[in-house]
């Protein structure tokens, strides 16, 4: 066989089944992917001959006329004409008759130059090509992880399809764990002029020090003084978007949790966001002085008599 073997390229003898090449193909277009191995131009380049060989061993037609003629497959049609009615059968021209003994030499039509163009064969004249029903690609899956900042605001990340092309996907804001952002016709080529599959990029949320995230809520907590829990005050709240301002109002219970309408997460296609929930951890004060001491102490007698 002359030129590349696509089975040794793909890892498989000549008896593998599509179940093979398919597993086959999937294994080594993730190892040589050149995501995986930024940089690496023979990673690419291998990359690129695992697709060709791909390409023709997983259709029924193509591999069948390159087992039979190798790298000169597309040409199969031409050569079985060629092989089976020598100008003057059914196939080719009418006028020409064998005479007895004759022999003929088999030609590759790719070397006849412009008088194979001349008869048709480079056209396929005179044969009939088999079509077969086009089948559409696989759709493929990147995983991706973003920050909690960037899943509020948005974000974008550089992904190669598996024709070795580098494509910007925009990531909207209001991304979760688990959310697929869909690239139409960027997944692995179809079969038989078949359209090609998706490219989806599987979004994963890093866990955040500050917030925790249900849904499209935030949930923090906020500390405030004892003075300001009992007398009531003003303190600032953590948001993804920078401070805040909220109110205590006096006696207020450690634990107790306030909600700040629209501060919490955007949700994907809707103009609305979700809520932001402050829980107040109240602080004890710590070094007292004499006179506070003693101001706690009156303080404790006052309820006492109450």
């Amino acid at each position: 066989m002359a030129g590349k073997d696509y089975y040794k390229i793909l890892g498989l003898n000549r008896s593998a089944t599509d179940k093979d090449i398919k597993q086959a193909y999937r294994k080594l277009a993730r190892k040589h992917h050149p995501d995986v191995n930024p940089g690496d131009n023979s990673a690419e380049a291998r990359f690129k001959e695992i697709n060709s060989a791909y390409d023709v061993l997983s259709a029924p037609e193509k591999r069948k006329k390159y087992d039979k003629y190798g790298d000169q497959w597309q040409y199969a049609d031409q050569f079985e004409a060629q092989q089976g009615t020598p100008f003057g059968g059914s196939g080719g021209f009418s006028g020409f008759k064998a005479g007895p003994g004759a022999t003929y030499e088999f030609v590759d039509p790719s070397d006849m130059g412009d008088l194979g163009d001349l008869f048709g064969f480079a056209r396929g004249f005179g044969t009939k090509t088999k079509t077969r029903r086009p089948r559409r690609g696989q759709d493929i899956e990147y995983a991706t992880e973003v920050t909690l900042e960037e899943a509020y605001s948005g974000s974008t990340r550089v992904v190669t399809d598996m024709t070795g092309h580098r494509l910007e996907v925009k990531i909207p804001p209001g991304v979760n764990n688990g959310s697929r952002i869909k690239v139409a016709g960027k997944g692995e080529p179809g079969i038989g002029g078949g359209p090609s599959g998706d490219l989806y990029l599987v979004v994963s949320v890093k866990p955040h020090q500050t917030f925790q995230r249900r849904d499209g809520n935030l949930y923090v907590e906020v500390s405030v003084p004892l003075i300001d829990a009992v007398l009531g005050g003003e303190v600032e709240v953590s948001s993804l978007k920078g401070k805040l301002s909220l109110k205590i109002p006096p006696e207020t219970q450690n634990g107790k949790v306030f909600r700040l309408a629209g501060q919490g997460m955007p949700k994907i296609g809707a103009n609305k966001k979700g809520d932001l929930l402050a829980k107040v951890n109240v602080m004890l004060p710590q070094k007292l002085t004499d006179k506070e001491k003693e101001l706690f102490s009156q303080f404790r007698q006052l309820r006492k008599k109450e």
